[in-house]
């Protein structure tokens, strides 16, 4: 794949493939016709890559489309082939400065239908909509990848099925679809969030969600889980200019300088944690704003780190979201409060099967097995974590540690 061909995929597949999805009404469509598109642009630009590679990746997609529409139809004897549709609003997600907010929450909401099953609906519209693969879906999730697969096949088949409408339901169906759609933001966030580096080709999802939550505040403003995650993509963002190391290894948190951190964003996550409170109404995501605004609360690196405060709110996390994820977490404030002998004994009751994939169950677990004086388990798990590819930040961190 060329690099012109690379960046245009990385950047602009994953709406290609919306804007067609929501066109023509058939997921699999999308998918097939844009891989399609991806292969004639391997031979075409290898010579000149086109002044729009977006533009030109979409009309040869949507061209591919309409060719495996025509051969559908011919191969079930259906009627003549159908002439070149209309220009639609569609169309308008091809153009950047017209793919506002509310173009991809529309799509987000529709993948979300409830017609999907739940546990696929996020699933569905992270490989959909954010372009993120299926191994990255599946360890965003703690699921083997052949599980996640199948989870996937069903919901687009579903959607297929149900003649599902491409467009935003009505506030009155908002409700049913929320949850997925804040755990799609979730996650999609979270990729770029693991990057310290921003290098990656999730990394422009950190300035999406920014705008993205905002919009979706505005949409519902008294409720609390949606300012909740609006107050967590802030915070965290307001910290990535503390997380990167002169050589270029990632800053763990509570080693971070606070005098680096964006202090509006702070200010804006803030804002939106008092309207959580205000709202007594505390879901998990409320607790983790809470976490997340007890470090953004620190001034400087001599002011105490503030683990007693965050232990505590994990522990009342866990009374509304009690998994692998929040319990590896939990087991980082409490091996400063209480030891790390008492942290390792949480995380080695957890299914280390399960979180075979999960690189921070190995970082944390290498951690403390190395406070805990067991060096040479320690160095297997680094190394182990390590062989899951993080990024370069991260990399060079965990080195760092297992090399000590």
């Amino acid at each position: 794949m060329t690099a012109p061909l690379s960046k245009a995929v990385r950047e602009a597949g994953a709406r290609i493939v919306a804007a067609l999805a929501a066109r023509y009404r058939d997921l699999d469509l999308a998918e097939e016709a844009f891989a399609e598109a991806c292969a004639r642009a391997a031979e075409k630009w290898e010579k000149e890559p086109p002044e729009r590679p977006d533009a030109w990746l979409y009309r040869a997609a949507e061209r591919c489309a309409l060719d495996l529409l025509r051969k559908r139809r011919v191969r079930e004897r259906l009627a003549p082939e159908p002439p070149e549709p209309e220009p639609n609003a569609e169309e308008v997600m091809m153009d950047d400065a017209s793919l506002i907010p509310d173009e991809r929450l529309r799509l987000i909401f529709v993948c979300c239908h409830p017609a999907v099953a739940p546990e696929s609906r996020a699933a569905l519209t992270l490989r959909l909509i954010c372009g993120l693969s299926t191994a990255e879906i599946a360890r965003s999730f703690l699921l083997a990848e052949p599980t996640l697969a199948q989870r996937l096949v069903r919901a687009k088949r579903k959607i297929a099925e149900a003649g599902v409408p491409f467009e935003i339901p009505g506030p009155q169906l908002w409700a049913e679809r929320l949850d997925a759609v804040l755990s799609t933001l979730e996650v999609a966030y979270s990729k770029a969030h693991e990057d310290a580096a921003a290098a990656g080709p999730h990394a422009g999802y950190a300035g999406e969600m920014l705008d993205l939550t905002r919009t979706l505040a505005e949409l519902l403003p008294d409720e609390p889980e949606v300012l909740a995650l609006a107050a967590i993509v802030r915070f965290a963002e307001a910290r990535r200019p503390a997380r990167m190391g002169q050589r270029g290894e990632m800053i763990p948190l509570s080693e971070q300088d606070p005098t680096l951190w964006n202090r509006r964003l702070i200010d804006e996550g803030n804002t939106y944690l008092r309207r959580v409170a205000a709202s007594d109404a505390y879901g998990s995501r409320a607790f983790q704003a809470a976490i997340h605004g007890a470090w953004c609360a620190r001034r400087s690196l001599e002011e105490p780190a503030p683990w007693p405060r965050v232990l505590a709110l994990y522990d009342a996390l866990l009374t509304r979201r009690d998994d692998p994820i929040v319990r590896i977490n939990r087991a980082v404030a409490l091996a400063e409060v209480e030891g790390a002998e008492a942290a390792l004994e949480e995380i080695e009751a957890l299914d280390a099967a399960a979180l075979a994939a999960f690189l921070p169950y190995h970082a944390v677990r290498a951690d403390l097995l190395k406070r805990t004086g067991r060096p040479v388990e320690a160095r297997a798990a680094y190394d182990v974590a390590l062989a899951l590819e993080p990024g370069p930040a991260e990399a060079a961190w965990l080195r760092e540690r297992r090399d000590a």
